[in-house]
């Protein structure tokens, strides 16, 4: 038998980072959310986000990749919304997303900076707080096609 210790802190936003996802929406999106990674037998650890943007902690079996888990959620909650909230028939998610992986040690850490999402956007814009980010994990990006 296998032992995988496998997590991720996962950001992305709305499609043109509308900002879509007020209080009423988000009130039921994030636990929806939730709701797919259980279907799907991955674990939500931490879920929250502003009007434009969601984070999400996920702990993912050995055997789901993070494209293929991000796929589901995105997907799933669209259709959702779609369904639910005939007032945002525009919404959809952007097909990028950024994902970093995370330490045992660093997953309180990571779930405070998540929860603290509002607080984090009276001083920073979704792509001051994504370019941190990437930099923050090294992760190379051309700024040219970063926000198309």
């Amino acid at each position: 038998m296998s032992h995988i210790s496998s997590y991720f802190h996962c950001v992305f936003s709305t499609k043109d980072r509308r900002p879509f996802i007020k209080p009423q929406l988000h009130e039921r999106l994030w636990p929806y959310l939730g709701g797919i990674a259980r279907k799907n037998n991955f674990k939500a650890l931490e879920i929250r986000g502003v009007e434009d943007h969601v984070h999400l902690l996920l702990s993912l079996p050995a055997d789901t990749p993070i494209a293929k888990a991000l796929q589901l959620i995105k997907g799933g909650s669209s259709k959702w919304v779609h369904d639910n909230f005939p007032e945002h028939l525009l919404f959809n998610w952007q097909e990028e997303y950024g994902a970093f992986s995370v330490s045992f040690s660093q997953l309180n850490s990571v779930i405070h900076y998540i929860q603290d999402q509002e607080k984090h956007h009276r001083r920073l814009t979704f792509q001051e707080e994504f370019l941190a980010l990437l930099k923050k994990h090294q992760i190379a990006f051309y700024p040219k096609f970063l926000w198309d």
